[in-house]
């Protein structure tokens, strides 16, 4: 059983505002997505890596990510579709998932992942065919439509959804092939997995893990890097 990490960086970034997209923006003493990736390449649990990023991009990620940090357990930096849904269909294909394979499927930009939660997690999706990790929410949820609330959520059964994600390769590409032929898109590979009616364990994810998506993610993730409450990679 090989287990395999698709890192999808295939969005452009425009809530971030910047230059360049966001997965190159500088984190410490390297970009967002190499630190990442070597968090990542960091753990004996996981065989090898596959990067999605756009086409035009692939040969920049080499060079200035993969080659120039030394990310050798990087086997395929793969072009990316038109949504993240579609990235980690073409991923899958690309890395050639057989059915015993474990795939932990990871946001490029999520860098203060929990290393310790990566194994419980693995053998979690083992078991069960797909595993996530969450945190609880804790403001109060409510639903709204036309400027109106319709009702209160009970919090105690609502949990913020976090990546890694991680499934049995045969249940992951299953479920990206029948999505891909009802034309149905889910907020995250999970949710594809929920619709084709199979089961997911939910692990205790970090609230450190935030996605960097905005400035003020940017500026938070610094500010934890600089205050030593993440290391550096």
């Amino acid at each position: 059983m090989a287990v395999h990490a698709l890192i999808p960086a295939a969005g452009t970034g425009r809530r971030m505002g910047a230059g360049s997209n966001k997965q190159y923006l500088q984190l410490g003493d390297r970009p967002i997505l190499a630190q990442t990736v070597a968090r990542l390449a960091a753990l004996e649990a996981i065989d090898a890596l596959h990067v999605i990023v756009p086409d035009d991009e692939r040969s920049f990620c080499r060079a200035e990510v993969v080659e120039r940090f030394g990310l050798a357990k990087v086997r395929t930096i793969v072009a990316g579709g038109a949504e993240r849904q579609d990235s980690v269909r073409l991923g899958l294909a690309a890395c050639a998932v057989a059915d015993d394979d474990l795939v932990l499927i990871h946001d490029g930009v999520r860098p203060f992942f929990p290393a310790r939660q990566i194994v419980p997690l693995l053998a979690a999706a083992a078991t069960v065919g797909a595993a996530l990790l969450a945190i609880p929410a804790q403001d109060t949820i409510k639903e709204v439509v036309g400027g109106r609330v319709v009702r209160t959520l009970e919090r105690r059964h609502l949990w913020q959804v976090q990546t890694p994600q991680a499934f049995r390769g045969t249940v992951i590409r299953a479920a990206h092939q029948r999505a891909a032929a009802s034309g149905y898109a889910g907020t995250d590979d999970a949710a594809l997995v929920e619709w084709c009616g199979w089961p997911v364990a939910v692990l205790p994810g970090d609230p450190l893990n935030i996605k960097l998506t905005t400035p003020a993610d940017l500026a938070l993730a610094r500010a934890l890097l600089a205050a030593g409450l993440v290391e550096d990679a």
